[in-house]
């Protein structure tokens, strides 16, 4: 069995290259739907390149501030 953070980061890195998707979309499809801030927590504190973190946004459409740049880059 999965836990939630294996679950949030599955659901991240099948996210299509030029697609996006919100923290409460994400939230959703790992199964846990109050959790938009465990997930931000997750996605700041995700260092592997190869989950796409930047492709996950605020409900507003603007960027979150991940951990490989965030809003700086």
């Amino acid at each position: 069995m999965l836990s939630f953070k294996e679950k949030v980061l599955n659901v991240v890195k099948n996210i299509p290259k030029g697609k996006t998707m919100t923290y409460k979309e994400l939230v959703k499809m790992a199964k846990s739907s109050k959790a938009s801030r465990a997930v931000g927590s997750i996605m700041a504190k995700n260092f592997d390149p190869t989950i796409p973190c930047h492709r996950v946004l605020k409900s507003d459409g603007s960027l979150g501030n991940y951990n490989r740049g965030g809003t700086k880059k």
